[in-house]
């Protein structure tokens, strides 16, 4: 088939119910164009003669692999370390009030975690603000619907581009410089790793009964997005059911939870933070 075929209103559809029914991303009719973009190029890749061809391959069983790529090709990984960072002047203001100082236990959940930077972000402010960090019990949870991005994460390999605003008393503390072909990267040490768990998790059809602990602080930054308001409210019950009591909720600043959840269930403590109150 010529690989300029045009993707008809009713192909469209068909994909973006897919896309909606596997991982609550809700494209509006604008980004027809985009989807069409990425299209394209799969049918040209697997050598398929029709987006009707391609749709029963993306929908046969046992292809969540692909599937997944497709989610990755209309979302944007973009992050940084130290991201939102009113967010981390915040945490260090109030964060042995929120923690439980008696037990030593503090939980994490890196949810759409990425490539890694925001789990490695949370252990360097961990390390820079705890005293006696080794006497505490601390866990990260890093999850991302991507196994490739993943495992781009675990690797813990960045380039100089990617860190050109870490602080360079951080970036010797925290991590390891590789010169490869003229080529400048840093490598997290893997004092850092010890504490995070990476796993692949979809927070749509995910199952959330496998979390066997509430969380101290959940972050799902720049994921909402995505996601229409009734999506939005039902990911935004499930980490509040997933949160200790005071816990904190950070989203992206340019995200915000709907009006029932403010309401005896959260509180504003600070732009795109959000602490659980009244359950």
């Amino acid at each position: 088939m010529s690989y300029e075929v045009e993707l008809s209103e009713a192909e469209f559809d068909r994909f973006r119910g897919l896309i909606y029914r596997e991982f609550g991303i809700s494209l509006g009719d604008k980004k027809r164009t985009l989807v069409q973009s990425r299209l394209r190029k799969w049918l040209h890749e697997f050598k398929l003669n029709s987006y009707d061809e391609l749709y029963e391959r993306l929908t046969r069983p046992n292809n969540s692999e692909e599937l997944i790529l497709l989610a990755n090709a209309i979302t944007t990984n973009v992050t940084s370390f130290f991201r939102e960072e009113k967010q981390w002047i915040y945490l260090k203001d109030n964060f042995l009030n929120l923690v439980d100082q008696k037990n030593r236990k503090i939980r994490f959940w890196s949810a759409g975690c990425s490539s890694g930077q925001e789990p490695y972000t949370i252990m360097i402010f961990l390390m820079e603000h705890l005293k006696d960090f080794r006497s505490w019990n601390i866990k990260i949870l890093a999850t991302d619907l991507s196994e490739e991005i993943l495992v781009k994460a675990m690797a813990g390999v960045y380039s100089a581009k990617e860190l050109e605003s870490m602080p360079k008393n951080f970036l010797m503390k925290y991590f390891d410089k590789i010169s490869k072909n003229s080529t400048i990267s840093y490598k997290v040490k893997d004092f850092l790793k010890e504490y995070i768990t990476f796993r692949s998790f979809n927070l749509i059809t995910g199952n959330y009964q496998i979390f066997s602990n509430q969380f101290d602080f959940i972050f799902c930054r720049n994921v909402m997005i995505y996601f229409d308001r009734e999506t939005q409210d039902n990911l935004i019950d499930k980490y509040l059911y997933l949160l200790k009591e005071d816990g904190l909720l950070f989203i992206g600043h340019s995200e915000s939870i709907g009006e029932r959840h403010k309401k005896g269930k959260t509180l504003l403590v600070s732009p795109s933070i959000y602490q659980k109150k009244g359950q």
